[in-house]
C-alpha cells in the first residue's frame, strides 16, 4: 500500500519556528513530527510513501529521506514551485504515485495516535470513493464541520454540499483513504482544496464519500498548528495523556532511562547537579550546566545547552537551542538562534 503525507504548509501560526523548519519537520521531543505518521503508516503495512514540499523544500526532502530510510520506505518527493497547490493540488501532485489502488493521506502536522488498519478495511468493504476519518468536534474549537447523514455519508463540508435531513456534524482529523475515482474530480491546474472542492463535487455527481468515526476513548489527535497547541501537546505527553504504544519505538520515551515516576533522558544526556521536579525530558546530547532546576512540563531536544542556573519550567526547548543562564524560562517554546515563542 502507498500513502502520503501532506507537506507542504506555508506554518504561518507558528512563525518564527516555522523560520526554521517546515511543520512537518519541526522536533517534538526531539524527533521530526513526520516520525510519527510515518511510524503509523508502517504499522498499516505501507513501504512506499510521497509527500508534497514548498515552503523550506531542502529541509522538508532532507528531514524526509533521513526518517523513511530509518524505517525502510521508499520516498517520492514532489515539489510545488511557485503559488502552493492546497491540498487537493498537493495529492493531484502524486497522483501517478498514488492512483494504483487505495491509498492513505495524512496531514503532517498533526499528532495522531490511532490504529489506521481497521479503517482501511472499512473503506474497502464500503465500495466509497473517499473514506474521511473524523471525531467529535473538540470542545471550545471552530473547525469546520463535516456533516453525515444516518448512513454515516458525508453531506456537506464547511457548509458546501447537497446537505440532507438530520444531518450530524463532526471533526475531521485530516486522515483521509482513497480510491483512484476522486482524481476524476480534480481541476487539472490550480490551487484546490481537496475537501472544499474535490470532495463537495464529487458528491454532487453522486459519488460517496463516507464518514469514519472513530471513538475518542481509542485515540488521542491534536492539531500542533499553533504554539498553544503545540505546547499543550507538549505537556499532554509528558502527563501521560497520549498512548504512544501506537508509535512503537518511534514514541519520544523509547530508548530512555527513567529516573522516579516522570522523568526521561537519553544515555547521552549530561544532567549534572540539576534539580529536577517534573515531569521532563532530556534528549540526546543535552547538557546543563551549574545549579540548573528543571521545574514540571519541561521537555529538552537533542543537542540543548543549558547556562549555569537557569530555572525552566512549563518549557520546550526545540533541537540545537543554547539556553543562557542565570534566567527563568516559564510558558515559553525555545528554539536554536534565538527563536522563542511566549505562550502567555
Amino acid at each position: 500500500m502507498r500513502a502520503m503525507v501532506l507537506c507542504a504548509g506555508l506554518g504561518t501560526r507558528l512563525r518564527p519556528l516555522t523560520t526554521l523548519w517546515p511543520k512537518p519537520a519541526m522536533p517534538f521531543f526531539g524527533r521530526p513530527l513526520l516520525r510519527y505518521a510515518l511510524a503509523s503508516l508502517r504499522q498499516l503495512g505501507v513501504t512506499e510513501v510521497g509527500i508534497n514540499t514548498h515552503h523550506l523544500p531542502e529541509v522538508m526532502e532532507a528531514v524526509a529521506q533521513s526518517e523513511c530510510r530509518r524505517v525502510g520506505l521508499s520516498l517520492t518527493v514532489a515539489h510545488e514551485a511557485g503559488e502552493i497547490q492546497g491540498t487537493g493540488g498537493g495529492i493531484r501532485g502524486l497522483k501517478d504515485f498514488l492512483s494504483g489502488g487505495t491509498s492513505v493521506v495524512l496531514n503532517g502536522d498533526v499528532l495522531f495516535a490511532v490504529d489506521l488498519a481497521p479503517i482501511v478495511e472499512a473503506h474497502e468493504a464500503s465500495g466509497a470513493d473517499a473514506t474521511m476519518v473524523l471525531l467529535p468536534m473538540p470542545e471550545g474549537e471552530t473547525y469546520n464541520a463535516v456533516e453525515l447523514d444516518e448512513a454515516r455519508a458525508v453531506r456537506r463540508i464547511a457548509g458546501k454540499g447537497p446537505g440532507g435531513d438530520r444531518l450530524s456534524g463532526w471533526h475531521f482529523t485530516g486522515v483521509h483513504v482513497l480510491s483512484p475515482r476522486v482524481f476524476d474530480f480534480m481541476a487539472p491546474t490550480g490551487p484546490i482544496d481537496i475537501n472544499h472542492d474535490v470532495y463537495v463535487k464529487l458528491i454532487e455527481a453522486g459519488g460517496t464519500v463516507r464518514g469514519h468515526v472513530v471513538a475518542e476513548s481509542d485515540v488521542y489527535w491534536s492539531d500542533l498548528g499553533t504554539p498553544q497547541r503545540y505546547a499543550a501537546t507538549h505537556r499532554d505527553v509528558l502527563f501521560g495523556q497520549v498512548p504512544l504504544v501506537r508509535f512503537g519505538e518511534a514514541s519520544p520515551f523509547s530508548g530512555m532511562l527513567r529516573h522516579g515516576l516522570s522523568d526521561w533522558s537519553h544515555p547521552t544526556a549530561r544532567l549534572g547537579d540539576a534539580r529536577v521536579a517534573g515531569p521532563a525530558w532530556f534528549g540526546e546530547n543535552v547538557s546543563l550546566g551549574k545549579n540548573v532546576r528543571i521545574g514540571s512540563g519541561v521537555s529538552l531536544g537533542n543537542d540543548v545547552k543549558v547556562g549555569d542556573g537557569a530555572h525552566l519550567n512549563r518549557v520546550a526547548v526545540l533541537d540545537g537551542a543554547e539556553i543562557e543562564g542565570g534566567r527563568l524560562y516559564e510558558d515559553v517554546i525555545l528554539g536554536p538562534r534565538g527563536v522563542r515563542v511566549a505562550l502567555t
